[in-house]
């Protein structure tokens, strides 16, 4: 199949779903440009194109039913439909974001998901017409430990809000997902905390499979129903397993025989060592299709990116750039900085001499400090608005290295440096 998107012709490899058959016209980016042009997506097919690699690292083509994404990719972080420090759509189309992520659980809390499907969906509610991923609530079963009951039908809790009664299944999860009619949805799963034991968690991945099947009957349902927000909705599934390599290893082999449209490495960044998580990676990367994405949930700092993209990754999603900026916490291409530090507070040059921000093109740091110790919003804002457009240029950079060949040099420059504090 050929896509033809603003005069490139690109050779998908298609992926296999059944859905209705119809023909969509979106909007979408361009491959190169955050411009917008239409495309047509025949048959519901979704696809996915790899176009080189060099070692592990891929760079590739991703298309779904509001665009194409240029992977690899970071997905900027908007919890309840709006990212923490002020940013809207706006702003988000104007740092760079390609994708953005949402959550399940809170949705479903507030406003409800039956709000937003009320109002057209997530796109048309936060006025985003890009990808949008959410997470699947899975989540929600580690961080609220303390709330929740695991059954095999599904999750119990009690709403971190007023303590209500909330059940959560992969029925519910899928419904919740189809609701806000976003582009991808991930499986209902149990984030598991490292370390666990293993009897624990043999039987929670077990668990997780058949939540798998399930998710996957019941989204093949929804996307056929009529009145589907978005019937082109696809179903990622997430590896689990703690930091056992083979349970990881088997549960990525069963997973994978169920030739969903994508892969995620869920139940990392929860407990283990960088390294653990790393050799995690490479225990499971050669069970993973090839010709499917690749997703690294809540992962991670600007070091932990290059080191899954040279481990064959291809999508990463992570609170931190923004909830480190809310703190005064920035990434510059020479380390991390704390814009609280008293020597900041005649410094007239930018957070990054290096960076083309909106932020760095107009204030100094001393201003921006200065907003901090007066505890004024804008603070939080401008941070928030450079560290996700570092982030944003990270992956750009990141992927001209792979369109160059030269992505191990980038490796060796960065993958240290970007770890320091300075």
């Amino acid at each position: 199949m050929f896509v033809k998107v603003c005069g490139v012709n690109t050779e998908m490899l298609t992926l296999r779903r059944t859905v209705c058959m119809r023909t969509l016209s979106c909007v979408i980016p361009a491959i190169h440009k955050f411009q917008y042009c239409k495309i047509n997506i025949e048959n519901g097919v979704t696809m996915f194109e790899l176009k080189k690699t060099e070692g592990k690292a891929r760079r590739g083509v991703f298309t779904c039913a509001h665009g194409v994404v240029q992977t690899p990719v970071f997905m900027n972080v908007g919890t309840q439909g709006a990212i923490k420090g002020a940013l809207s759509a706006a702003d988000l189309k104007n740092i760079g974001c390609q994708v953005e992520l949402s959550n399940t659980y809170h949705l479903h809390l507030r406003p409800t998901d039956k709000v937003v499907r009320q109002m057209g969906g997530l796109h048309k509610f936060m006025t985003w017409n890009g990808p949008i991923l959410p997470d699947s609530g899975g989540f929600q079963v580690f961080s609220l430990a303390a709330l929740r009951r695991i059954k095999e039908e599904g999750v119990y809790f009690s709403s971190h809000i007023d303590g209500h009664k909330i059940f959560m299944g992969p029925e519910e999860s899928m419904q919740i997902q189809s609701n806000l009619g976003s582009d991808m949805c991930m499986a209902f799963d149990e984030c598991i905390e490292n370390p666990s034991p293993r009897d624990y968690v043999q039987k929670s991945v077990d668990r997780t499979y058949r939540w798998l099947v399930r998710c996957k009957a019941e989204n093949a349902r929804l996307n056929s129903l009529p009145d589907t927000v978005n019937p082109h909705q696809m179903l990622w599934g997430i590896n689990q397993g703690g930091t056992y390599p083979d349970i990881r290893i088997d549960h990525m082999k069963r997973i994978a025989d169920l030739d969903l449209p994508g892969y995620a490495i869920g139940g990392l960044a929860v407990g283990e060592t960088a390294q653990e998580m790393y050799d995690i990676i490479d225990a499971i990367e050669p069970y993973m299709p090839r010709e499917k994405t690749r997703y690294l949930m809540g992962v991670g700092t600007p070091t932990n990116i290059i080191e899954g993209v040279a481990r064959g990754v291809d999508f990463f999603d992570c609170v931190m750039p923004a909830r480190n900026a809310r703190h005064a916490r920035l990434f510059t291409w020479e380390g991390a900085i704390n814009l609280k530090n008293a020597k900041y507070q005649l410094d007239d040059s930018p957070i990054d001499p290096q960076c083309d921000c909106p932020v760095c093109r107009r204030y100094s740091r001393a201003y921006i400090r200065h907003l901090f110790v007066a505890e004024e919003m804008l603070a939080m804002r401008l941070c928030v608005m450079h560290n996700l457009y570092f982030y944003n240029q990270l992956m750009q950079r990141i992927r001209d290295a792979l369109d160059a060949g030269t992505f191990g040099d980038f490796r060796r420059e960065y993958s240290e440096k970007l770890a320091r504090r300075i």
